[in-house]
């Protein structure tokens, strides 16, 4: 089992603990020092997912207003076609 839990870890369970503390006190430390909190990080996914999500939506709806505008000559004039080639 102590196998297994250090091939997992990569390390000892001790040295593992020890490295990690002393990496989460430097991350810590710089974090406080640009006026970072965890929450940050969170909200900022969360906004960015959002502004996708609106952006995205947003260009379809472009893309819906570009057909509407095609659409209103396009059609007309492959009725008129069809109506044309129907009569040979």
């Amino acid at each position: 089992m102590s196998d297994q839990v250090n091939k997992f870890l990569g390390d000892s369970l001790g040295r593992t603990l020890i490295k990690l503390l002393v990496v989460s006190l430097i991350v810590g430390f710089i974090m406080a020092v640009f006026g970072l909190a965890p929450l940050d990080f969170i909200y900022g996914i969360r906004n960015f997912i959002l502004e996708v999500w609106h952006r995205g939506f947003s260009a379809l709806g472009r893309v819906g207003d570009y057909l509407m505008l095609g659409a209103t000559i396009v059609i007309p004039i492959f009725l008129i076609i069809r109506l044309f080639s129907y009569r040979r």
